[in-house]
């Protein structure tokens, strides 16, 4: 997994009125959960520019995280954004140790070209992320999905995928993939069945 550096400044005002001072400062609110004790949740502020590269990216990083001095490894764990302006108002991110998993959602990536599109079929990514349950030293940039023996009108469910070290917290009959059939492979279908 690739590490991302951030740096935040504590705070101690936490209502209403001390975060709308922050965001028109372009500050972002941002908090740290799940630290030694369940109950410690850390309160700092970053500002837009430092978690750009981090938000408008499809990747996964871990967060080597300083605040007032100290560093912790997190990753991001949920984004707010403003409804109409989609600005950022939120980040929560999550403490992670070497000895605890993690709950994190890791991009798919196809490999190959399925038997099924050979024979004029389309191929649709259904599951772009899959939810997965890990160490965070386990957890890969993306999961690699082999479909080349994908043929016309079949599909890979979750239930079907296995990966070392990975537990997967999809649903086992969530269709990840299929190779639909066009008008012209229903066309050739018919055309040969005669």
């Amino acid at each position: 997994m690739k590490t991302f550096e951030l740096a935040g400044s504590p705070r101690t005002d936490l209502g209403k009125k001390a975060t709308k001072a922050l965001r028109k400062e372009s500050s972002i609110p941002a908090v740290l959960y799940g630290g030694e004790e369940s109950k410690d949740a850390i309160h700092f502020t970053v500002t837009n520019s430092d978690v750009r590269k981090l938000i408008y990216t499809p990747e996964i990083f871990l967060v080597n995280l300083t605040i007032d001095g100290k560093e912790y490894n997190a990753i991001l764990k949920d984004i707010q954004f403003h409804p109409v302006s989609d600005e950022i108002l939120h980040l929560d991110f999550l403490h992670v140790f070497e000895n605890k998993p993690i709950v994190i959602d890791v991009p798919v990536v196809l490999d190959g070209l399925a038997e099924g599109v050979k024979a004029g079929g389309k191929l649709s990514l259904d599951l772009r992320k899959l939810k997965v349950r890990a160490l965070y030293k386990d957890v890969p940039e993306k999961v690699h999905i082999n479909i080349e023996h994908l043929a016309l009108g079949k599909s890979i469910q979750v239930g079907e995928l296995s990966f070392e070290g990975l537990e997967l917290l999809n649903a086992s009959n969530s269709v990840v993939c299929r190779v639909q059939l066009t008008r012209a492979a229903r066309g050739l279908a018919a055309k040969s069945g005669k």
